[in-house]
């Protein structure tokens, strides 16, 4: 279960999800999807794991605040566009990281690939 500190990020999230009338078309090639998760999976040890853990069974994040990519990956109604919406949005608590378009694509086919 998130923190209340990182629960407001994910109604965001959420609403988006629900507000949203379509659903961003996913990828259909697979050695693509497989590319994204490698760099996702790189970029996030690199850049994210100072604070979150980013591996599937990483235990707990460093920063005790930071939601792990496994937690984040199992709230329901995540997907592509709620990791978006989130990459595109200041959170006061972060620091203010900067992903391209192709960096938030494979971080965010990383999270997604954590899903169980």
């Amino acid at each position: 279960m998130p923190s209340n500190k990182h629960s407001g990020w994910l109604r965001l999230a959420a609403a988006v999800i629900a507000l949203a009338p379509t659903m961003v078309p996913a990828q259909t090639v697979t050695g693509q999807i497989q590319t994204d998760r490698q760099k996702g999976r790189a970029l996030a040890r690199q850049v994210c794991a100072e604070c979150h853990a980013v591996r599937r069974q990483g235990g707990r994040s460093p920063n005790g605040e930071a939601p792990s990519f496994a937690s984040v990956a199992a709230t329901p109604g995540m997907n592509e566009l709620a990791l978006g919406v989130f990459f595109q949005t200041s959170h006061r608590n972060m620091p203010n990281i900067i992903f391209t378009p192709d960096q938030m694509r494979e971080v965010t086919a990383y999270i997604l690939s954590l899903k169980r």
